[in-house]
């Protein structure tokens, strides 16, 4: 269920799913801190002024760099890491099946492994957004996993999955653009996707904490922030394009069937080793609004 309400501050209509009732969050229109009321068109309680937007929060690198790995050894976010080591052993274990037969002239097609690997995905992105809104909302613990039962399992996942492929799109045209003109191959033609995969990041910050996916279509949502705290952005941003690249280079258990044990249990090991790296740089996105929100026009 979504609780509607509205802003303390400026009066902007906010909603939220009733699991967050009675944490904080932030307005996205004037930066206003409250808690998250329980019932729709209740006040919330402001939890300080409006947020003056002058200098950004100190102690970014340090909950980057040490608090991020704190949250793998606190038994309170226990539930968000099985489910998403969850999502890597089904995609690695089942991804590479296929029921698919022939019945006479019929063909029936049963492609298990990729709806499993579909809905993994679409899992472990609906959890990443969970972790950056969390995160973004002065929250220092994994989110809780509730996806809303079947119907709201089926939805979450085709929902991420969506909103991630329309922001690939919006980061990623430019690039495309100017390769296909270039006729750019090899090298360069991949230089030039990390490039667009730079803003990746801010593109994943803006719907998952602005809540609109037309967002991403602002030039100055995605770039100034960035410019005025390039630095700290550019952590970010590398620590998302390390996941992503080592997440190509990730092997499924289709690949390894006759292999050793070990060797299995190793490719395993480097599945779940490249998701928790994914997990920090989702939380440094989150930590990235939380410590420069000052900079950001939204």
């Amino acid at each position: 269920m979504t609780i509607r309400f509205n802003c303390p501050n400026c009066d902007e209509l906010i909603a939220f799913a009733d699991k967050y009732s009675g944490k904080r969050a932030r307005c996205t229109s004037c930066g206003q801190r409250f808690i998250i009321p329980s019932e729709n068109n209740e006040t919330p309680k402001k939890i300080k002024p409006p947020a003056e937007k002058a200098e950004p929060e100190p102690g970014f690198y340090r909950a980057v760099f040490i608090d991020s790995f704190k949250l793998f050894a606190r038994p309170q976010n226990a539930t968000g890491l099985v489910f998403v080591i969850a999502a890597v052993c089904f995609k690695f274990f089942t991804g590479h099946t296929d029921y698919s037969f022939t019945m006479g002239a019929f063909g029936v097609q049963a492609p298990v492994g990729w709806v499993v690997t579909l809905s993994a995905w679409g899992c472990l992105f609906w959890y990443y957004m969970e972790i950056i809104c969390t995160t973004a909302n002065d929250t220092d613990e994994m989110p809780d996993v509730y996806m809303g039962g079947l119907f709201g399992f089926i939805w979450n996942v085709i929902k991420s999955l969506t909103i991630f492929a329309v922001g690939l799109v919006a980061v990623l045209l430019p690039s495309a653009i100017f390769i296909s003109i270039s006729r750019s191959t090899g090298v360069v033609s991949h230089v030039l996707s990390l490039a667009g995969l730079f803003a990746f990041p801010m593109a994943v910050l803006t719907f998952s904490v602005g809540g609109d996916v037309s967002m991403v279509f602002r030039p100055d949502y995605i770039f100034k922030p960035i410019t005025r705290a390039f630095w700290p952005y550019l952590l970010v941003a590398g620590l998302f394009v390390l996941a992503w690249e080592l997440q190509l280079r990730t092997i499924g258990y289709g690949r390894l069937i006759g292999s050793d044990n070990l060797v299995i249990g190793l490719h395993l090991i480097a599945n779940l080793a490249v998701q928790s790296l994914a997990i920090i740089a989702m939380r440094s996105i989150g930590l990235f609004y939380r410590h420069y929100s000052c900079h950001f026009p939204w």
